[in-house]
């Protein structure tokens, strides 16, 4: 994944320090894009282990168009629980609950999940229930019907429900390309955490990329990624650094049980081969 190391050095030698929503601080440069074609393998990094399960998790949770943690958190997928989290510890209700204990409140008490366990109507809402309207439903459809279509969009980004967000979209908008039998998607995403969330969102949108394929008789070409605000935080730097340093290997390939319906798609349906990556790298989520 030369694509992604690139990235990480454009940030470094371009990127200005600025302050931020977080205040931790980052290094930010404004414009990218990465192009990765996956007749070449699985665009999933190597310079680090990555956590797959959650990335196909996320995503399933996405396309049932669901808002509710209690998905992600039955499945032990923990990346959209700090700023619920957060706001929970801000509510008159908290009582000194750790994540832990906030968990697994979302997991078995539906009152309190139904309370404070929504996300509010993030991605899979708008891609989902556009105020009524199925974009992925329809996208879908066109790509079967009218493959030549300029208008192959999906976007998450709805101005007048932001506020109701417990984050607004960041990887806001992507667009379906079909030529010569092969799909393509590109992707843009407003704000970019490279270290934690670039690789995540990656491999999300590389496998809706395939899922979309599969279900439409094409195959899956090139996933481009067009970034806005690209950072770094401050308190990755060390990390990023140690991927810099590290030299990348092979990448895996990934199968994809037939569906004919998106809805359909299981996560016993992925299956990764040749993954051999180097140890993971943590780092702290800014909030």
């Amino acid at each position: 994944m030369k694509q992604y190391l690139e990235f990480l050095e454009h940030i470094l030698e371009k990127g200005l320090e600025k302050p931020d929503r977080t205040n931790t601080g980052i290094i930010s440069t404004f414009g990218y894009q990465m192009r990765f074609n996956l007749q070449d393998g699985f665009p999933l990094l190597t310079t680090k282990k990555v956590h797959l399960k959650s990335i196909i998790h996320e995503l399933l949770w996405f396309i049932k168009g669901d808002t509710s943690l209690r998905y992600l958190a039955d499945n032990n997928v923990r990346i959209w629980n700090e700023w619920p989290y957060k706001k929970f510890t801000e509510s008159s209700d908290f009582n000194g609950e750790t994540m832990a204990e906030y968990v697994e409140l979302v997991r078995t008490d539906d009152t309190f999940c139904k309370k404070h366990g929504d996300l509010g109507p993030v991605y899979g809402k708008q891609w989902r229930d556009f105020e009524g309207y199925d974009q992925l439903a329809n996208i879908i459809e066109q790509i079967k019907t009218n493959p030549n279509s300029r208008r192959l969009i999906v976007s998450a980004w709805n101005p007048p429900r932001l506020k109701d967000m417990a984050l607004p979209p960041c990887h806001l908008l992507f667009q379906f390309y079909v030529n010569d039998g092969k799909l393509s998607l590109q992707l843009y995403q407003r704000s970019a955490d490279a270290f934690l969330g670039v690789p995540f969102n990656i491999a999300s949108y590389a496998i809706l990329l395939m899922m979309v394929a599969e279900v439409t008789g094409l195959v899956a070409y090139e996933f481009v990624h067009t970034v806005g605000d690209a950072h770094i935080y401050s308190n990755h730097l060390e990390q990023v650094n140690l991927q810099l340093s590290r030299e990348p290997r092979e990448l895996p390939s990934m199968v994809i049980t037939h569906r004919d319906d998106i809805n359909d798609f299981v996560y016993e349906d992925f299956k990764l081969e040749g993954y051999r990556p180097h140890p993971g790298i943590k780092g702290k989520v800014a909030v």
